[in-house]
């Protein structure tokens, strides 16, 4: 069968504090967009995972968080199978847009149905929450407040579907080291943005645009456009999303324009 995987942003991120355990308690809410990767899965007789990627520079092996979703489901289950994983990305990797976790929760949910086990978005996200923090996210792709270290979920009602541009440099940010470059003193730069009643905010702008420069230069050159409502980092970035008024017309292109031919852009819609 083959599944999509869709992408999100972050329209608020705000860390609370540092834990005990290294990770950071968060206060996020995230929206699945309609960027998305396809993956391809078949089940079989025997024992093992095999994969493939369309894109070299992703590890197509135990590296991965779909081949890993396939290892949890097992443990989980106590199935035994073969799992053949094609994956196609659209997602890029390290943008903040959660390509690797969705992957991830999308072979969840079909090994769920490829083995008929039945097991329920509860169960799903426990196993999800065993592989990483974004990945209950997107077992239900729901607009959602997530908490603790993004794995305790309450879904939102009432966001506003939107247009967006998306533009990412041809580089990653680790997010490993963006939330080690946190610190607790909070620091708003610019004017308050919304999206309808939702406050949009990222408190790991601060120190990534500290260290990426090129990414508050385009973020405030995209405020400066006309039919951009708002504009902010994603995740840890480097993503960068506009939200749009109306259609994005050339707006991507005169970004190429700007920023280099290198700049990797998609639209998509909340």
């Amino acid at each position: 069968m083959t599944i999509q995987a869709p992408a999100k942003v972050n329209l608020a991120l705000r860390i609370l504090a540092k834990r005990a355990d290294g990770f950071h308690d968060i206060e996020t809410l995230m929206v699945p967009i309609s960027l998305a990767d396809d993956l391809e899965i078949e089940v079989s007789a025997g024992t093992g995972i095999e994969m493939v990627c369309d894109q070299p520079d992703i590890p197509a092996g135990p590296g991965n968080l779909a081949w890993r979703a396939a290892e949890a489901f097992q443990r989980h289950t106590g199935l035994g199978f073969h799992t053949r994983l094609a994956l196609r990305k659209r997602i890029p990797h390290g943008a903040g847009l959660g390509g690797g976790s969705s992957d991830a929760a999308a072979t969840l949910k079909a090994l769920d149905r490829l083995n008929n086990t039945a097991l329920g978005p509860l169960a799903l996200e426990g196993i999800a929450a065993s592989i990483g923090s974004d990945v209950p996210f997107f077992i239900r792709a729901q607009p959602a407040l997530c908490r603790g270290r993004g794995e305790l979920m309450q879904v939102v009602d009432g966001i506003e579907p939107a247009g967006v541009l998306l533009l990412k440099p041809p580089f990653p940010v680790p997010t490993g080291w963006a939330y080690q470059a946190w610190t607790a003193r909070r620091v708003v730069a610019g004017h308050r943005q919304f999206h309808g009643s939702v406050e949009l905010a990222n408190d790991l702008e601060t120190p990534v645009f500290q260290k990426y420069l090129l990414l508050p230069a385009i973020k405030a050159w995209l405020l400066e456009q006309n039919g951009v409502a708002a504009a902010m980092m994603s995740g840890s970035g480097s993503t960068l999303f506009a939200i749009l008024r109306g259609d994005a017309g050339t707006l991507a292109e005169r970004a190429r324009e700007r920023f280099g031919r290198n700049l990797w852009t998609a639209e998509a819609r909340i």
